[in-house]
């Protein structure tokens, strides 16, 4: 719940009360209007498109200081630092075509990119923290795109017939260890870091650079802010907790310190639970970003956080006649992440960074405890080599340590396991960007790896390949083997394993043109050395050896922000076919986290006379697939399909002269019960039947209302 707070402080973008009319000219390099180019305020929505003359106009009620943006496909984006007074202000931006966007092809099969900069941007933080249903979480946006299935009891990223794990996220290029926070099985959890934390978001579903390894299906690559815009208080008052957060920004540096306290037990005594409480989910946590400009060109960015969090429940013993299990889990978390960068000369630049994280889980199964630590060490450079204006080769190493500690107490008769190790990864890297011509380019990878707890090693290629078929328009192809160390569950019990492998075979098509967006992609993923075993009895396998399986679909993705003037809305369909044989599945079938069809529909509408931005999620799957012992066959079952409505609306005035947002939203607003699967006992009963309960959400729905105020600080100077 904590990251409610941080969504909220992004809507400090919508100050002050003052008309201010900024309007002008947007130009090329030879004077020429730039007809669509974007203009806007950083951070804000104020902002217009350029005419045919290539002319802009909005009106905005912000004053002071601030930095006005102007970005068009194919150039440079222009920050200009203003001063806004109440009346009409004239600004002229010239922009600088930027070759490798203009007229020339760009990598796009298996990734949705989301920054400032790139070519095809789709989903920027606000997209994130607005979207309807997402509660400001990036997996619950990110569940909204083709590629994703929503699974609802675990709150993850599942992509392309993929399990959780198979997703990995790496913060400025560093691996990220636990990006969940931790739960019980069936209550879903959130990711631990809020949007606004990153100017970049890029999403792969597959066929993703030779640099990011250790993820089967997907990355989630998350790029961090750079020095704060100013100086600022942030005080959330929430129906789950607080918040408070103080920036300074001085001319080369900034300092930002954030604290929060969440406790949902107010908010269950409002909202019947279908879960019997004993504590209700509480977390304290705290972070820390600091950032130093080390010359003209570079950067420093310094990143900590911790948490701690307890909850305890009581669930139904399916082997026990009105019997319950007391499930009382604790953890303690702590994340760090330092990283650099430089422009070495003209032709050379350099990105290193280190991250350090530590995880304490302690779960509680009535008088049997199960204590789980895991430490993880990161390391990464990066140089990059302007060959030629069209070659730029990359190369790069990292290296991993990663520690894993785990004990088992049975209560009755009294038993102490678990397991231990220490397992180093190491890894070499390089890529190279080749446009054979401005239509063409091909990206040729090699990615080699070392384990040291498999004792074996791997080489992976990987290729992309663009053709810009118009103006607007491209086909992309990318082909590679991607390795992944099996989880610490098996690797605690043997080292006698393989890496586990996916080959991705992907195509490609996608069409950009005034702020509207069409992809089309199809992809086939062949699974090998998945581990497979005989089913787990009190936290123990046994006969471990190799699985596989396949996944092959197709998935269309439509944005649209120009044909409803203030409007904004997006339709993403996937398409999905996948078995596999693992774990410990008798035979190939659909595993139970994939469903054959997903749709989502996005809205958003900003009403300026009312201060008000609304917006709703609409989303259907198909059912997904279950085990029932009590039918002959193994994942025979389905489940009824998913729907969900979710709105949202965000308030903007202020009290006292301080920016303040009255944000509430719901999700499930039609209050449909899904079921996510069911849970049976182990055992049958006296009849020979095995007791089953339905997996729901907590509640039919979930309402929350916050408040944000927001106090800014005149900057003495303008740095940017």
């Amino acid at each position: 719940m904590k990251k409610y707070t941080l969504f909220l402080l992004l809507f400090n973008c919508f100050t002050g009360w003052a008309q201010t009319t900024v309007s002008g000219t947007i130009t090329d390099h030879h004077g020429n209007p730039i007809i669509g180019a974007n203009v806007f305020l950083k951070g804000l929505y104020d902002g217009a498109s350029a005419d045919t003359n290539g002319q802009y106009s909005f009106k905005t009620t912000a004053t002071g200081p601030q930095i006005l943006i102007a970005t068009f496909i194919g150039y440079k984006p222009r920050e200009l630092p203003i001063e806004l007074k109440p009346g009409t202000q004239t600004i002229n931006i010239p922009l600088t075509e930027e070759r490798n966007h203009l007229n020339t092809v760009v990598i796009t099969a298996g990734a949705f990119e989301a920054s400032d900069e790139k070519r095809a941007t789709l989903l920027k933080p606000l997209d994130i923290a607005t979207t309807a249903g997402a509660t400001a979480d990036i997996a619950g946006a990110l569940n909204t795109l083709p590629g994703t299935t929503k699974v609802g009891e675990t709150g993850k990223l599942f992509v392309r017939g993929g399990d959780s794990y198979e997703t990995k996220t790496f913060i400025d290029g560093l691996l990220v260890n636990k990006f969940y926070n931790s739960s019980v099985p069936n209550v879903a959890t959130r990711g631990r870091f809020s949007p606004f934390l990153f100017s970049g978001t890029v999403f792969s579903s597959g066929g993703y650079s030779a640099e990011y390894g250790q993820a089967l299906s997907s990355a989630l690559l998350l790029n961090s802010s750079d020095l704060a815009a100013e100086s600022q208080t942030g005080i959330s008052l929430l129906a789950v907790g607080v918040s408070a957060s103080e920036t300074k920004r001085w001319e080369n540096t900034s300092l930002a310190v954030a604290m929060d306290y969440t406790n949902l037990a107010p908010l269950f005594g409002l909202v019947k639970q279908d879960l019997d409480w004993e504590k209700a989910p509480e977390s304290v946590g705290g972070s820390t970003v600091f950032r130093h400009r080390t010359s003209k060109t570079g950067l420093l960015k310094v990143f900590g956080s911790f948490s701690q969090s307890n909850m305890v429940l009581h669930q139904p013993d399916l082997d026990r006649e009105q019997g319950t299990l007391r499930v009382n889990l604790r953890n303690q978390n702590t994340y760090l992440n330092a990283s650099y960068r430089e422009i070495l000369g003209p032709k050379w630049t350099v990105r290193a960074g280190l991250a350090f994280s530590r995880d304490r889980d302690q779960l509680g199964l009535n008088k049997d405890k199960l204590n789980t630590q895991e430490g993880q060490g990161f390391a990464k450079t990066v140089f990059t080599y302007q060959a030629t204006e069209a070659i730029a080769v990359k190369i790069g190493g990292e290296y991993q340590q990663k520690f894993f500690d785990q004990s088992y107490f049975v209560a009755e008769p009294q038993e102490i396991t678990g397991g231990i190790f220490t397992d180093r990864t190491s890894a070499v890297f390089t890529e190279a960007d080749v446009y054979l011509s401005n239509r063409l380019v091909l990206r040729p990878g090699l990615r080699a790896e070392y384990g040291s707890r498999l004792n074996r090693a791997n080489i992976a290629p990987r290729a992309s390949l663009a053709y810009k078929t118009g103006s607007y328009s491209q086909v992309s192809a990318a082909f590679g083997h991607y390795y992944q160390t099996p989880e610490n569950d098996y690797l605690k019990y043997t080292r006698h394993l393989n890496f586990e492998r996916a080959t991705h075979y992907i195509l490609n098509y996608q069409h950009i043109r005034e702020h509207r967006t069409f992809r089309l992609e199809g992809f086939y993923k062949q699974y090998n050395q998945l581990i497979k075993f005989q089913q787990p009895n009190n936290f123990t396998f046994t006969n471990l050896h190799n699985g596989g399986g396949y996944a092959k679909g197709l998935e269309v993705f439509w944005r649209d922000q120009k044909t409803i003037k203030r409007g904004d809305y997006w339709v993403s369909y996937s398409f999905l076919d996948t078995k596999r044989n693992h774990k410990f599945y008798e035979s190939e079938v659909t595993p139970t986290f994939a469903a054959k069809h997903n749709l989502a529909v996005v809205y958003k509408h900003f009403l300026p006379k009312l201060q008000t931005l609304v917006g709703a999620t609409y989303s259907v799957a198909s059912g997904r697939p279950y085990h029932n012992p009590n039918l002959p066959g193994y994942n025979q079952a389905t489940t009824p399909t998913y729907t969900d409505l979710s709105v949202n609306i965000s308030y903007l005035t202020n009290i006292k002269k301080h920016y303040t947002i009255l944000y509430v939203s719901c999700t499930n607003l039609l209050g449909r019960e899904n079921i996510y699967g069911y849970r049976f006992g182990n055992v049958p009963d006296a009849t020979n039947t095995y007791r089953s309960l339905a997996i729901t959400p907590p509640a039919p729905r979930f309402a929350f209302v916050g408040l944000l105020i927001s106090i800014n600080h005149p900057p003495k100077k303008n740095y940017e």
